[in-house]
């Protein structure tokens, strides 16, 4: 299982044994987890917490999927959320997308989990093209996107669906030789 050092950070696959942590930190992030994510709820369980842990092994294992569990360095300490996803084999590219629990955003956990998951999207799994889109009026995320050097391509109309609704979104890339800002 492979494991990102990202500046303070490490980005491992998550076991059952995050659950617990993982479920508190969603409950904790309603006010701005909440608002992005139609999953993160307030009565967010352990259970799943460990249905996610198992989505996420089904899909490195058939490699649809590469989700890690963002901790700070000592790999115990549970900060969020961040993964590859929504593969187009064809043209190689994909989806990136993170999460940071309340109490852990604006300490640059997000921007180091980008840089290290688009360097391994590209030198990995030899993706051209790695796509980060952002829910209209979602300013810290895509503060944190231009932050990590993604380039800024367009808004796509409905292209999300957040809480029952389509929604508009940002769409912003990376591409290889793009030069990550980590912290």
């Amino acid at each position: 299982m492979p494991q990102l050092r990202a500046a303070a950070f490490l980005l491992r696959p998550l076991t059952t044994a995050d659950a617990p942590a993982m479920a508190a930190a969603v409950r904790e992030s309603q006010a701005t987890v909440g608002k992005w994510m139609s999953w993160a709820h307030p009565g967010y369980s352990e259970t799943e917490a460990l249905s996610w842990v198992a989505i996420c092994d089904a899909g490195r294992a058939d490699g649809s999927a590469h989700e890690f569990g963002i901790f700070r360095s000592d790999g115990k300490t549970f900060v969020g959320v961040a993964g590859l996803n929504q593969f187009n084999r064809l043209n190689g590219f994909c989806n990136l997308g993170y999460w940071v629990r309340e109490s852990a955003q604006r300490q640059d956990a997000a921007l180091a989990a980008v840089g290290a998951l688009a360097d391994y999207a590209f030198r990995q799994l030899d993706q051209n093209r790695v796509e980060i889109v952002v829910a209209e009026g979602n300013l810290p995320s895509l503060t944190l996107a231009h932050k990590a050097g993604a380039v800024y391509e367009c808004l796509a109309r409905k292209r999300l669906r957040l809480h029952g609704e389509a929604v508009s979104a940002h769409m912003l890339s990376l591409v290889p030789g793009y030069t990550p800002r980590l912290a």
